[in-house]
């Protein structure tokens, strides 16, 4: 079965003469791979909830199918985060530009974007509230004062720590990119 939220476009990460290396510009896609951190959180939720599926099934065959119904429905919970925590971060199409978050998802469309610029600030460490001196891609709206949403992608989050800095570079070019072509009004 496969499973397109795990797999970023590959050519993304092999063709450097092509800016925008896709063929169907309408789909949303997330111009780089998950990282480690994100993966092996997600592997390990997964494991957590064969267990419990497992305990639901037991509980199924000595107790109530009420109980092993709410173990079920737990294992069930545990799955959609791990499937959630896969889908998060930024995915870029034709029409505009989301942030997928654990709980919320930001779709900006390009006329709103007023630039995607990568900045040195201190960040976040796994979006924990130790920071470290790091990159950030930073996205700027047109006609938004003082509001500064949060940093699309940073060095240091669950998609780039453990990776070599070109990962980052690489991720935060490809949406640079994407920002360019459409975001002053280019082809739609």
């Amino acid at each position: 079965m496969p499973l397109p939220f795990l797999t970023a476009d590959r050519a993304f990460d092999t063709v450097d003469d092509v800016a925008l290396p896709h063929d169907d510009r309408d789909r949303w896609r997330r111009p780089y791979r998950p990282g480690p951190w994100r993966v092996g959180t997600a592997a390990l939720l997964l494991l957590l909830a064969s267990f419990v599926l497992f305990a639901a099934v037991i509980i199924a065959a000595t107790a109530t199918l009420a109980s092993a119904g709410t173990v079920f429905g737990i294992a069930l919970a545990v799955v959609a985060a791990a499937l959630r925590l896969l889908r998060m971060g930024v995915w870029v199409s034709a029409r505009g530009l989301r942030q997928v978050a654990f709980f919320t998802t930001r779709t900006t469309p390009w006329e709103q974007v007023g630039a995607v610029r990568t900045v040195q600030q201190p960040v976040r460490w796994l979006g924990l509230p130790r920071t470290v001196q790091g990159q950030a891609l930073v996205l700027a709206r047109r006609g938004r004062g003082a509001e500064t949403p949060p940093p699309l992608l940073t060095s240091h989050n669950a998609d780039f720590l453990g990776r070599d800095q070109l990962a980052f570079d690489r991720a935060a070019d490809s949406v640079e990119v994407w920002a360019a072509e459409y975001g002053r009004g280019g082809a739609a």
